[in-house]
């Protein structure tokens, strides 16, 4: 059972939905891992005694805090705007299915199996209207090669549309819209071993994006990262049907926190401006493309929710995340859809925990004023 464990002067309560030992994280915050209605949200749980399939994922209703297992596989799930999750699990020694979840319902089908396995890289996303699922591969470290490969969940095909040196940590994410383009991410001068073991994960050149046609592969260029700006901080999103991406770079220079590391780029035009006044870093959008939600990267780790049509902001709460090396101790924060709850990860008490804040509306509706 939850528990509420503040309530603060902006009317924000915050709750602690989860107290045991097993590891646990609310996956990432890129778009809100919730059923379209807000009912409910899902995070993932390892649970090794249910090995291979050890990542549980667990389905939570807001405001009961009841909560089930929806089902469990490996990690690097999917998420669409309508609230379908999509994750893989093993079928065997070998062979991996991808299963689609229905979190409104919790009901879930396999839709595609992989008979000889997948290892993909990075999480793997779903087009709109579900016919495409895409992913990031490694083709091989001597020479270094990587790929993003294209499943076909309509006719039953799979190939690697694009192949680069540098795209070992991709984010792939489809454009949520029309949903004819995947954003990469594009890691320059990464560098492993023949092994596979990284040396490291971008250069001196720093990371930037590019849009990846499905199922063409044509590549389209963004100016975002070096020369056009500090380089990316790895966290983006899309921006609702605009076409346009959301990320964070470097908080120095130009793009100082006075000044703003939080900008929107799409094709064709330089990045501008979003928001200012925090180092913002992990970042996500909410599905009608109103507002961000982000990590301030300081101490004791603000949570910031912001307008991207006029750029204002508001801390709802602050995480206290200790920011280690492991994903988990990172707030990751994102809104329901319905803008009523921040879901994030918080270690506080000493270990990672999933807490839940709940969101005014008065705050939402102040954000969009002029």
């Amino acid at each position: 059972m939850a528990t509420r464990i503040s309530e603060q002067d902006n009317g924000v309560a915050v709750y602690q939905v989860t107290d045991e030992p097993l590891k646990k994280s609310n996956i990432y915050c890129e778009l809100p891992y919730c059923s379209a209605d807000s009912r409910v949200f899902v995070y993932a749980r390892q649970n090794p005694a249910h090995a291979p399939n050890s990542t549980e994922y667990v389905i939570c209703q807001f405001g009961t805090w009841e909560e089930f297992v929806g089902g469990r596989g490996l990690g690097g799930p999917a998420m669409t705007h309508q609230g379908i999750f999509y994750y893989r699990r093993m079928a065997g020694e070998v062979a991996q299915e991808l299963v689609r979840l229905d979190l409104s319902t919790g009901r879930s089908e396999v839709i595609y199996t992989w008979p000889e396995g997948l290892k993909p890289r990075g999480l793997g996303t779903i087009s709109p209207g579900e016919r495409y699922y895409a992913y990031g591969v490694t083709i091989s470290y001597a020479p270094m090669m990587f790929g993003t490969e294209v499943v076909d969940l309509k006719g039953g095909s799979r190939a690697i549309i694009h192949t680069d040196p540098y795209i070992c940590n991709p984010h792939t994410q489809f454009e949520p819209g029309k949903g004819e383009q995947v954003m990469v991410q594009h890691n320059r001068g990464c560098e492993f071993l023949p092994d596979g073991t990284r040396v490291k994960l971008v250069g001196e050149e720093g990371a930037t994006e590019f849009l990846l046609d499905v199922p063409g592969g044509q590549v389209t260029r963004l100016q975002v990262g070096k020369p056009h700006t500090t380089p990316i901080t790895g966290h983006e999103a899309w921006i609702g049907g605009t076409k346009e991406i959301l990320l964070s770079v470097r908080a120095e220079g130009e793009f100082a926190p006075e000044k703003g590391n939080l900008v929107a780029v799409k094709a064709g035009a330089p990045a501008r401006v979003v928001s200012r006044g925090y180092r913002f870093n992990h970042v996500g959008t909410s599905p009608c493309g109103r507002f961000f939600f982000c990590d301030d990267w300081q101490e004791a780790s603000k949570l910031v929710v912001g307008s991207i049509r006029t750029g204002k902001n508001t801390v709802v709460c602050e995480a206290h995340t200790s920011r280690q090396q492991e994903q988990d101790t990172h707030g990751h924060p994102y809104l329901s859809p319905d803008l009523k709850w921040l879901v994030f990860n918080s270690d506080r008490s000493g270990r990672p925990e999933i807490h839940v804040a709940s969101v005014p509306g008065e705050i939402i509706a102040g954000l969009e004023k002029e």
